[in-house]
């Protein structure tokens, strides 16, 4: 039985109407609308789907619609259901619908965000899902580790299928509305088939605690919908105007709560933007705003398409870009401001140069020595594909003293992967560094609790010595048994080598410092978790090794991060945002750099190698979501090489650049020391004769081999880069670039390892090895750490 009433539901509905009415502004509300947002505004009756492109004021147009339903009286506040994703848009929401009926708004119980609104109606009818009203909502780390507990109930190999992972599927499951019952058998192979079994056992745990994780509150709520359509009719009678802001971004969940709710009535006004659909790796489905005319037959489609952010040159660009995705709604954007500049394309040696040039062009923008007044620090963002990015641009900030700010995460050198990364590198070159050791002395997993920490501790203060020395001395005296003693003795022997090796400089610093990730296991951590934030972790860790490149040492690099650490401090004043484009979303900037635009980085291999032209649609439209956010200047660049552990690889131009309307985008040439032409396709043979002849014919022989390339907007770039020779930076300039390098070993060869032993080698994976070792089972291994088990015998460990 429901534990509410028709007269208890809400109680806004005992005021009389004549409070709950706000007193009706004049129609001025209306004067600022242009004549798409206006007819949104207006057109109450029915399904709406407001599709507003970037900067076409959509936030305006919703909250204008939500005044008017009140104003005019068609609505209550409580008869109105208004849902957006954020609580910062839902409070801004509030707010300007305030300012628009000229009072704070008062009893409009269901405006918030999706998880909010349902988990006050299940809070209604908890009963009808074995709930009790006052259960927990867990967070991320108790759902984990009540994954754990299930785990190893079934006697499943933790290693192979972590806690996290699990966690990560079952989330996807509910984010599809998909209760145990009914997983598709095409979805059930993980956790050798006892995935459904295992959510099964974890959605009856959590109603022995009286507990929900995120996904359940709108899980619970579609349940008890379909199961129960007499509280369904009520929420319909009670909702009769529903309003979803960014609905291109809703999951399978939201979308079908939505449909229940809007069945009966159908006034249903969507907002949102296909082209924008970004986060189909958090479960968002641009399918559900694709199919609204489907969904609700009559709908009355409105496009919002008067873009007051961008000049017509940026938004043409955005638009050449997005046009070439199949599946959308289509919309074409336009201003009634001038021209403004082109869009800026411009093309660079290495990642390090570009940061450089940009760095510059940030100061000089600040100090308007550009031709134009100078622009403040906030009015500047740049904005990467992935977070590994940022490193070269925050080195390159912190080393000439220009203010920034990291937006929707911690600065490279804070983050999570990298401090312990950092802390093993501190450990080699100092073992008495006893804060370091209690980071990494269980990370990854050593089977060493609290307790085995303890005993290391009160061993090494009992001897006056460092936590290393301390642990040494539990080993030798077995005071701790089972795994942890085993997995202890390994890492303190590890630590000694290590440690040797930095002293006497047997390898790079470099080769060390991957060896040691390797070793340490911490690289083969990230590598198993399956969670989403993994190959960014690993990229990060990849990225923190290429820093070390620029170093005689991993001690001289240690005291660079020190003093950038030491620096940290916030400062008052200006800084220019750093952020990835996914948090850029919904944010705007007079001035956009939009570095990084080369294949297989954006768009990135691996969103289309998981998800194919669904992928690269996305990926096209994070595109379109980054040229939109500026205002003013957008700048596009690429580099034509990176350096990836210590060896050049070049890098193709991304094809969406050739997807950039030629007549709106000016292409530059870099200045000073680096300028000149298009990557090493354009270097002229005063920079290298050898080089500029094996890279450059290379390149441009691999650019008329790739259709993409073979169009007028690369024959531009190769056309332009001739006029203009390219220097390289000195060190590059004697270098030999392997462009197409390949393993020296072979599937199915015997190999050999100085930790792990014999093994054979199962698969290649660029610079890594995947090797199964007769001892230490499958490991992913650096190639230059591996010999033929046939030379074994000669190597001198």
């Amino acid at each position: 039985m429901s534990s509410f009433s028709e007269d208890d539901a809400f109680e806004a509905a005992a005021v009389p109407l004549s409070q709950q009415a706000m007193a009706r502004p004049s129609a001025a509300y209306l004067d600022g609308l242009n004549p798409a947002q206006r007819e949104a505004v207006e057109t109450l009756s029915g399904p709406v789907l407001m599709l507003a492109g970037a900067g076409t004021g959509k936030t305006k147009a919703l909250t204008t619609r939500i005044a008017h339903l009140l104003a005019t009286g068609t609505a209550r506040p409580h008869e109105i259901l208004a849902v957006t994703f954020t609580n910062k848009a839902a409070r801004e929401m509030k707010s300007r619908i305030g300012g628009l009926m000229g009072e704070a708004v008062e009893g409009m119980p269901w405006l918030g965000t999706f998880h909010s609104v349902c988990a006050k109606q299940l809070r209604r009818h908890a009963e009808l899902v074995g709930l009790k009203s006052n259960f927990t909502i867990l967070d991320t780390d108790d759902q984990i580790r009540l994954m754990k507990q299930l785990i190893e109930a079934a006697g499943i190999d933790h290693k192979r299928w972590p806690a996290r992972m699990l966690s990560g599927i079952i989330d996807g499951w509910k984010n599809k509305a998909l209760t145990p019952d009914k997983i598709p058998v095409a979805e059930s192979g993980a956790f050798d088939h006892k995935g459904p079994e295992l959510y099964a056992a974890y959605q009856r745990r959590l109603l022995d605690l009286n507990a929900v994780d995120f996904g359940d509150i709108l899980l619970h709520m579609v349940t008890i919908f379909q199961n129960h359509p007499d509280v369904l009719a009520q929420y319909q009678r009670w909702f009769r105007y529903i309003l979803v802001d960014e609905y291109q971004d809703t999951n399978v969940a939201q979308y079908m709560w939505l449909r229940l709710l809007a069945a009966s009535h159908k006034n249903i006004c969507c907002v949102g933007d296909d082209d924008q659909s970004i986060y189909a790796w958090r479960g968002a489905e641009v399918g559900n705003i694709l199919r609204f005319e489907k969904d609700f037959p009559g709908a009355h489609v409105v496009r919002l398409e008067e873009n007051y952010r961008s000049t017509p040159h940026i938004l043409a660009a955005a638009s050449g870009v997005i046009a070439a995705n199949k599946g959308r709604l289509g919309k074409t954007l336009f201003t009634s401001r001038e021209d403004g500049e082109k869009v800026r394309l411009i093309g660079h040696w290495d990642g390090e140069e570009e940061a450089r040039w940009i760095g510059e062009e940030v100061e000089a923008m600040q100090r308007g020595t550009r031709g134009m007044a100078p622009m403040g620090l906030d009015d500047m963002a740049i904005l990467v594909r992935a977070s590994h990015q940022m490193r070269a641009f925050e080195d390159r900030f912190l080393t000439i003293g220009l203010p920034y700010r990291v937006i929707g995460g911690p600065r490279f050198y804070e983050r999570m992967e990298i401090r312990d990364a950092m802390a093993y590198f501190r450990l080699a070159v100092s073992p008495e560094d006893d804060l370091a050791f209690e980071r990494i002395v269980n990370t990854p997993k050593r089977g060493l609790g609290d307790k085995a920490v303890q005993t290391i501790q009160r061993t090494a203060r009992t001897n006056g010595v460092s936590l290393v020395e301390g642990a040494r001395l539990v080993c030798q005296g077995k005071l701790l048994g089972g795994k942890g003693l085993k997995e202890l003795t390994i890492l303190v022997a590890s630590l000694d080598r290590w440690h040797a090796q930095v002293r006497a400089e047997a390898d790079t610093h470099v080769e060390l410092a991957e060896m040691i990730l390797d070793e340490s296991g911490y690289t083969g951590f990230w590598q198993n978790d399956k969670t989403p934030e993994a190959p960014g972790r690993l990229e990060n860790l990849k990225e923190l090794v290429k820093a070390l490149e620029n170093f005689e040492n991993l001690q001289g690099f240690l005291e660079h991060v020190s003093l950038i650490m030491d620096n940290e401090q916030e400062e008052q004043g200006e800084k220019v945002s750093i952020m990835t484009l996914h948090a850029a979303k919904g944010l705007e900037f007079p001035a956009v750099f939009l570095p990084g635009w080369e294949d297989g980085l954006f768009p990135s291999q691996r969103s289309m190698d998981e998800s194919g032209m669904k992928g690269l649609e996305e990926e096209r439209r994070l595109a379109y979501v980054g040229i939109t956010r500026a205002e003013e200047i957008c700048t596009v660049s690429f580099a034509a090489n990176r350096r990836v552990y210590g060896q050049w690889q070049s890098a193709m131009p991304s094809r969406f650049i050739d997807e950039l309307p030629q007549e709106h985008v000016e292409v530059l040439t870099p200045p000073g020391l680096y300028g000149g032409g298009y990557g090493a396709a354009g270097m002229s043979a005063s920079a290298s004769p050898a080089m500029a002849g094996m890279v450059g014919s290379d390149l441009h022989e691999k650019a008329h081999k790739a259709d993409v390339y073979n169009s007028p907007g690369w024959k531009r770039l190769q056309s332009r880069s001739q006029q203009r020779g390219m220097s390289m930076p000195s060190e590059a300039r004697n270098m030999t670039i392997d462009m197409d390098a390949v393993s020296a070993f072979t599937e199915g060869e015997r190999v050999f390892h100085q930790k792990f032993g014999y093994g054979e080698v199962m698969g290649i994976e660029g610079d890594k090895l995947v090797i199964e070792f007769d001892k230490a089972g499958s490991k992913h291994v650096v190639a230059r750490f591996i010999v033929s088990a046939d030379n074994a015998d000669d190597v001198p460990f």
